[in-house]
């Protein structure tokens, strides 16, 4: 049901309806923009679109009730908390009051004058009450001006009263140390803190002038002297005044020479020159600071001063025609003095004023006189000769006493004495080559690869050491960018190419599947699954191989008991802890075989009591055994380790 909003009733529950069909309930916009300003305007509708019910108040009616205290709603306010303690000496920090003063001086001694006005500051300082006089220094006065009474709290009469900032004011004479000073003045600061405290300031005062030094300002008599110009004149126009040019003198066309900064000084004065040098740290030249000393500088000489002795003589305006003068002194141009000849790239803010103002030259600008370096040559390594590996051969163009690459020292610690063993065949067209077994050694600290071929009787190819240490670059590797073999290479059926000859996995040890099954992140699924497929298979049939074996090889049953004759001998032998490290030392390969010479030299060494005809027995019986009947080193079970 629609309701009516004029019905007439009270708005009351059950007296009001609302309207279901509605929708809309947003509230009307009061914000608006009226001339690019953000105004405030009054609601015309209410919410939804209906029509406001009541009377909306003025603006004037709105400000009323806000300036209205609620105290019969609410009560009395409660008192706002006291401020904050703040000390004087934080409060007043850095807020000095200051005040222009004079005082008088008498002249005893003096026909010229009776008494001397000297001007000073008084300084009060707010955050402890002190007080300073300082006298602004005045050239050549003669007087031993700047702070007469150094910073602290004055007295103001015998009773021990200090000064205080509520005694000063403008218009009045203070005493301190028996000196009466007159203050006149004050600065903004002080006038508007003194107001802000209630003080009535007088009017400020004019600054008393000194008699002497008034008369001293009068024009000075006028001379009349036969000279065209007058250096005296010169003299006080220009004391102190000098032009400043930078220079340089490009020595390089010359054998060992270079090119050298220097500072030229024109002193307008005299019309004197000076060249100092500028030196550099660790330029390897003494400390002397002057080129030329300061002097005038002859530009053009008379045809007969050719010959005048110069280096005994000074040179007078008889012998010279024309002197260096400041309008020779040009940004941009060369000068040759004493020889040299100086090219001016740059001046400073003086000079450059100087020449506007006297000459009207405004353009100036700074030269560079930089010397651009050539472009830095790349570095482009020589083509790989093949010795060695390829970052040992890059350091011979490094330097010249060539160093040894940087390790990885961490990898070397943690991967000490880890190598990795796998079984792997010869791929070759030769019939020969099938039968041959190498055994790949990869040393994790190094990734280096070391290749040992089992010798075997009676097959012609003479066994042994077949590759020392080295990194072995994968082939389609660049050669700017070599890629080495590592661990994750390495897997039952991987191709392994070693410089040309192509090698196939075929088994690996225990230590190998251990290793990647704790480091599973660096071998791909297939690899962890081909090795630890191929031990699954080397394990189900183990027990029954080995009985079969025993019993189809006797000679692996005499050797057996030939080991074990040789480790009765050794077992309470006192160099027994002794003997492993002994052989791990001789075996640099840790390929697990030792020269029948050199297992004996060890036994001497350690005075090992080993029967001659049982080792010479059990080397025969070895070489007799097919490769890898014994996974371990022939070594170790002979010593009974």
């Amino acid at each position: 049901m629609v309701s009516n909003p004029v019905h007439g009733l009270p708005f009351l529950p059950g007296t009001s309806f609302k309207d279901s069909t509605k929708t809309a309930f947003h509230r009307s916009q009061t914000l608006g923009y009226r001339n690019g300003y953000a105004i405030v305007r009054r609601p015309t509708v209410g919410i939804g679109g209906d029509r406001l019910q009541f009377n909306q108040l003025s603006q004037a009616e709105l400000d009323e009730l806000a300036s209205k205290a609620p105290v019969l709603t609410y009560g009395q306010p409660k008192q706002a908390p006291p401020a904050d303690f703040i000390p004087a000496y934080v409060a007043f920090d850095k807020k000095v009051l200051k005040f222009d003063a004079y005082f008088q001086e008498d002249v005893p001694m003096s026909t010229e004058e009776q008494y001397r006005i000297r001007q000073v500051n008084i300084y009060y300082y707010l955050e402890d009450d002190s007080m300073s006089v300082i006298e602004p220094v005045v050239e050549n006065s003669g007087i031993p001006q700047g702070k007469l009474i150094k910073r602290q709290r004055l007295a103001k009469n015998d009773r021990g009263d200090h000064y205080h900032w509520k005694d000063l004011n403008r218009g009045i004479n203070i005493t301190i140390y028996g000196k009466t000073f007159r203050i006149v003045d004050c600065d903004q600061f002080t006038q508007v803190f003194l107001e802000s405290q209630g003080i009535e300031l007088n009017p400020p005062e004019k600054m008393a002038l000194d008699p002497y030094t008034e008369l001293r300002k009068q024009p000075l008599r006028k001379y009349v002297t036969p000279s065209d110009f007058d250096q005296l004149k010169q003299f006080l126009t220009f004391d102190k005044q000098v032009l400043r040019f930078y220079a340089i003198w490009d020595d390089t066309d010359s054998m060992y020479g270079e090119c050298r900064t220097y500072i030229i000084h024109y002193y307008l004065m005299d019309d004197t020159v000076e060249i100092r040098e500028v030196h550099e740290r660790n330029d390897g030249r003494d400390p002397f600071p002057l080129l030329m000393n300061r002097q005038r500088m002859p530009k053009v000489l008379v045809e007969n001063a050719k010959n005048f002795p110069q280096c005994v003589l000074e040179i007078s305006d008889q012998e010279v025609l024309e002197w260096y003068t400041a309008k020779d002194f040009i940004v941009g141009k060369s000068l040759t003095v004493l020889g040299r000849t100086f090219f001016i790239y740059d001046c400073d803010p003086f000079t450059r004023r100087y020449y506007k103002e006297k000459f009207g030259i405004t353009d100036l600008p700074r030269i560079d006189v930089n010397k651009q370096e050539p472009p830095l040559v790349k570095q482009e390594l020589p083509p790989y000769n093949g010795f060695g590996l390829v970052e040992d051969s890059a350091q011979n163009c490094f330097a010249l006493i060539p160093k040894a690459p940087k390790k990885d020292v961490i990898k070397m610690l943690v991967n000490d004495n880890k190598v990795l063993r796998y079984l792997a065949a010869l791929e070759s067209p030769i019939p020969e080559d099938k039968d041959r077994r190498f055994v790949f050694s990869y040393f994790l600290a190094t990734d280096m690869i070391s290749i040992f071929e089992p010798p075997v009787r009676n097959s012609g190819i003479i066994g042994g050491k077949y590759l020392g240490r080295t990194k072995v670059v994968k082939p389609y590797s660049t050669v700017d960018n070599p890629i080495y073999y590592g661990p994750s290479d390495f897997f039952i059926g991987a191709v392994i190419e070693v410089f040309g000859h192509r090698f196939i996995i075929l088994d690996t040890d225990e230590y190998v599947l251990k290793y990647m099954e704790s480091n599973a992140a660096q071998y791909s699924p297939e690899a962890l699954a081909s090795v630890q497929k191929h031990v699954r298979k080397l394990e189900a049939p183990a027990s029954e191989s080995e009985s079969k074996q025993t019993e189809k090889d006797p000679g692996v049953q005499e050797l057996e008991a030939l080991i074990d004759t040789i480790q009765k001998q050794l077992k309470d032998h006192s160099c027994k802890d002794n003997i492993r490290e002994a052989f791990q030392i001789y075996d640099k390969e840790a390929s697990g075989y030792v020269d029948r010479d050199m297992f004996f030299k060890i036994c001497e060494s350690l005075n090992v009591p080993v029967d001659d005809s049982l080792v010479k027995e059990v080397t025969c019986k070895q070489l007799l055994l097919p490769a890898f009947t014994f996974p371990n080193p022939v070594w170790i079970p002979l010593c009974g380790l």
